[in-house]
């Protein structure tokens, strides 16, 4: 076989790219929506189980250590069985576990189904860059990409706006399993939408272009890569202070000098619509000006708009809100791609690295400021956030400076 594609990728507007994106949004939403649903409601869980911030913080942290754990072993699966059947075992598999989770009798094994839950919704992020990095034009590859992590501020978001209002009223239960019946019909959407793949190739029949030493090798091939390791740092960083934020915002909005419901709290997830808004715009810029500008910028933004949440006005604190969403959010967008394209052989392996730093930040960070909330208050959490979004960006002009250039030039080899 000659090293020319002998099937082009869907063109930047073409129908089948249309359906992609929209498949895409749909798998955002069927995955995300299920993994933060309790994040708007740990003051409810909290106070049900008579347990500490920390503690409820632990039903996140638990999903999302769970999905850190499986994105590698998924990365393998897809390789095998294709990115879209194992994309769409891996949301069927979560949305049972979900539902069983918001039931379950005690709150060990409310954490251990959560863990298995994010086991399940691994395959999602392990498989969907890889996904459209095959099926899509390389020129396309960027918007694309943005359009997946769109998706995603969307699940991230109706999960937690439709879990609050339900859980003030019927429980918290109740309101997880809302958002396991819209993850469903999300889900349908996907294997309707997503468009079968024509350019994989199993890895056991794969010849040409793929990286000695198997899977092991596969695996290591990209950690000698100090670029990519620079964006698994800046997931592990990013991804880590934004949950740590959004888990204990509820904490300091339920507490003097707001002393807000829960219902009125989960419409402070709609700050998520600038993460919705900016993602795909990055995506835009990158292919235009570089992706290391358009990173570095938005880690900017993310930083101008924590330091507003510190402002005791609700207008204020809602604003840094909705900048630090959409700058994260255009910074993930850019650095998830971008890990997708640096191991043309291993690229379910590269992006499963990224996603294992970007679920571990989660867990880790996402857990750990709880105890700097209890410490030292919001400001607290602020500070060590801004912390982690500088050295992000220090590591980013480290070793990414040199090889950046625009996307649009790199042609569709």
């Amino acid at each position: 076989m000659s090293g020319i594609d002998p099937i082009p990728g869907h063109a930047l507007g073409s129908p089948a790219y249309r359906r992609m994106q929209l498949a895409l949004v749909c798998a955002g939403i069927a995955c995300f929506a299920q993994l933060y649903s309790p994040q708007g409601i740990l003051q409810l869980i909290s106070a049900d189980l008579g347990i500490g911030p920390e503690q409820a913080a632990l039903t996140v942290s638990a999903a999302t250590a769970g999905l850190a754990l499986a994105v590698m072993p998924w990365s393998f699966v897809g390789d095998r069985l294709g990115r879209r059947p194992a994309m769409i075992l891996a949301v069927i598999a979560a949305t049972v576990l979900a539902l069983a989770a918001a039931w379950s009798p005690s709150f060990p094994l409310l954490l251990v189904l959560r863990l298995l839950e994010g086991v399940a919704l691994g395959g999602v992020p392990a498989l969907a860059m890889a996904y459209l990095s095959e099926e899509v034009d390389a020129r396309s590859r960027a918007v694309a990409a943005g359009w997946f992590v769109a998706g995603t501020t969307l699940g991230g978001l109706s999960g937690r706006v439709l879990a609050t209002p339900v859980a003030d009223v019927l429980g918290w239960r109740a309101g997880m399993t809302a958002v396991v019946m819209l993850a469903v019909l999300a889900a349908a959407g996907f294997v309707a939408l997503a468009p079968r793949e024509r350019r994989f190739v199993p890895r056991r029949r794969a010849s040409g272009g793929a990286v000695p030493g198997g899977g092991a090798g596969r695996l290591l091939a990209p950690l000698r890569d100090p670029g990519l390791l620079a964006l698994l740092a800046c997931a592990f960083l990013l991804m880590g202070g934004f949950v740590a934020v959004y888990n204990y915002l509820a904490f300091h909005l339920s507490g003097p000098p707001y002393l807000l419901p829960a219902s009125l709290i989960g419409l402070m997830f709609l700050a998520y619509l600038g993460g919705t808004a900016s993602s795909p715009l990055a995506g835009r810029l990158a292919s235009r000006h570089g992706r290391l500008p358009v990173m570095l910028g938005a880690m900017t933004v993310m930083l101008i708009g924590l330091l507003l949440t510190l402002a005791a006005p609700r207008p204020v604190l809602i604003l840094g809100l909705v900048l630090m969403t959409a700058g994260f959010f255009g910074a993930h967008s850019v650095a998830s791609g971008w890990a997708g394209t640096r191991a043309p052989g291993a690229r379910s392996q590269a992006t499963g690295l990224y996603n294992l730093a970007y679920y571990a930040g989660s867990s880790v960070l996402g857990w750990a400021l709880g105890f700097v909330l209890a410490g030292a208050g919001w400001g607290g959490v602020v500070a060590a956030v801004g912390a982690a979004v500088v050295l992000a960006g220090l590591v980013s002009a480290a070793l990414l400076r040199d090889e950046d250039r625009p996307v649009a030039s790199a042609g569709s080899a």
